[in-house]
C-alpha cells in the first residue's frame, strides 16, 4: 500500500487543536484531567475566583513561562529556539480558550461525560502522536523533559516519569490548599496516566502504516 504524504507543519497545528479539543472533553468529564494539564487547570481555577477574565488558556502559558524560566536557570544556557516552545504555549493557549467556549454549549449526563472522557484522552494522545512527528518546537513540558534529560544525562523515560510526578505533586498541593479537596483530579488522571503512553504509542502506529510524514516548507534548520 502506497503512503498519503502528511505535511509536518500540518502535523503541528493539528496536534494543538487535538490537544486542545482533547483537554476540553476531559475537563467536560469532570472524571479528571490529565496529569500534565492538572497545574495549569488548579491554576486557572485559583486565579479566575479573583480575576475572572482569567482563562485555562492563560494558566498554561502563564505556567509555561514560569516553567522555561526554571529551565533556563537550570540548563544555564539560551538559545533563541527555546522562545519557540512558549510561542507554541501561547498558540495552544488560544485554541485551548476557544476550545472551552464551544465546550460550554455541550450538553452534561453521566454517560456523556464518559463518553467525553474516553473521547479526550483518545484525541490528546492523537495530538502529542502527530507533535512526536512535526520539527516544529513542541510546548515547553516536552522542552523541558528534553533538555534536562540530555544535560545530566537521564533516561528521557526517567526524567519523564520525574516531571509528571512533579506535576501530579504540585496540583495535589495546590488543590488541597486552596480547595481544601481534589479539584481537576480524579480517578481519571490516573487512569490517564497509567495507559496514556500506550495510547500514543498506538496512534503513532497507525499514523505511520498509513502517512509519510514530509515538510512542505524548508524550515526545519531554524528549529
Amino acid at each position: 500500500m502506497k503512503k498519503k504524504i502528511f505535511y509536518s507543519e500540518l502535523a503541528y497545528l493539528f496536534a494543538l487543536v487535538a490537544l486542545a479539543v482533547g483537554v476540553m472533553l476531559m475537563e467536560k468529564s469532570d472524571f479528571g484531567v490529565s496529569i500534565v494539564a492538572a497545574p495549569s487547570y488548579l491554576l486557572y481555577r485559583i486565579v479566575s475566583i479573583a480575576l475572572p477574565w482569567f482563562t485555562f488558556g492563560m494558566a498554561e502559558y502563564v505556567l509555561q513561562f514560569i516553567i522555561l524560566i526554571a529551565l533556563l536557570l537550570i540548563i544555564r544556557s539560551f538559545k533563541v529556539t527555546y522562545l519557540l516552545s512558549f510561542a507554541t504555549a501561547v498558540i495552544y493557549g488560544l485554541i485551548l480558550d476557544g476550545a472551552m467556549l464551544l465546550g460550554e454549549y455541550l450538553p452534561v449526563t453521566l454517560p456523556l461525560r464518559f463518553v467525553y472522557y474516553v473521547l479526550g484522552m483518545m484525541i490528546c494522545s492523537t495530538g502529542v502522536s502527530l507533535m512526536f512527528h512535526t520539527y516544529i518546537s513542541p510546548e515547553v513540558y516536552e522542552l523541558f523533559v528534553k533538555l534536562v534529560s540530555r544535560k545530566f544525562n537521564f533516561r528521557i523515560s526517567r526524567c519523564k516519569t520525574a516531571f509528571d510526578c512533579g506535576c501530579l505533586i504540585t496540583a495535589l498541593a495546590m488543590s488541597l490548599i486552596a480547595f481544601h479537596g481534589l479539584v481537576g483530579i480524579n480517578w481519571g488522571t490516573i487512569v490517564c496516566a497509567l495507559i496514556n503512553g500506550w495510547l500514543i504509542g498506538r496512534c503513532s502506529a497507525v499514523f505511520e502504516h498509513f502517512f509519510e510524514f514530509r515538510d512542505a516548507f524548508q524550515l526545519r534548520r531554524f528549529f
